[in-house]
């Protein structure tokens, strides 16, 4: 059955089937005002800003009582008011959401200060195809990988290993709102070099941009 991947601003997608939807991570850099709207569900990875806007949530679920946020320990102590809108999730559960089966993976985010612990970072695998690992390089066998283009915890050497090691038949770069237009060129010219090596479909869609997976 056809899902179809929809790459929204910096590190969210909106992922739909049969006319249902659910979204990941629409943080504070992920600017389309509609990004939740008409979806079931939202996954979560972490609590960095880039990832999760507390305020939109809040707003989110005002607006669609029905909705649900599935999340890691980290975020959901941000948004108690909500109740059971909110639903804690940790590596090895699988749910069913919005028509999707997601299993959880991964626990904390990649290592990115000497003087700051890990936060909770969970990475959702949605129906077997495609994954999105958050701020981590968590290892998986997937189909299609939604890989970190630019981080400030990741060089580029760590993306060509974590695509290596992960050899998907499809990958396409998220988390690349921090880098200007000489930045996007360099990372399409990296995402071209690993497909050609690997015979496979890695590239950047640009927001607003869909695939059928």
């Amino acid at each position: 059955m056809t899902i179809r991947l929809t790459k929204l601003g910096h590190a969210c997608v909106r992922l739909e089937k049969e006319g249902r939807s659910l979204v990941i991570d629409p943080g504070a850099m992920t600017p389309e005002t509609d990004a939740i709207t008409g979806a079931e569900a939202v996954l979560v990875t972490h609590e960095h800003f880039d990832h999760f806007e507390p305020d939109r949530l809040r707003a989110a679920v005002a607006e669609n009582p029905r909705l649900v946020v599935h999340t890691c320990p980290g975020v959901a102590r941000h948004l108690t008011e909500l109740g059971d809108s909110v639903r804690v999730v940790r590596a090895g559960d699988v749910l069913a959401v919005a028509g999707f089966e997601v299993t959880v993976v991964g626990e904390k985010h990649h290592f990115s200060h000497p003087d700051v612990p890990p936060v909770d970072n969970v990475g959702f695998v949605v129906d077997g195809e495609v994954f999105h690992p958050g701020d981590a390089l968590t290892v998986v066998d997937v189909p299609t990988l939604l890989v970190p283009g630019q981080a400030p915890w990741m060089t580029v050497p760590d993306m060509i290993v974590y695509l290596r090691t992960m050899a998907p038949r499809r990958a396409y770069a998220i988390h690349d709102g921090l880098i200007n237009d000489w930045g996007v060129k360099v990372l399409e010219s990296v995402l071209a070099g690993e497909a050609e090596r690997l015979g496979a479909d890695i590239r950047r869609l640009t927001p607003g941009e869909s695939v059928d997976l």
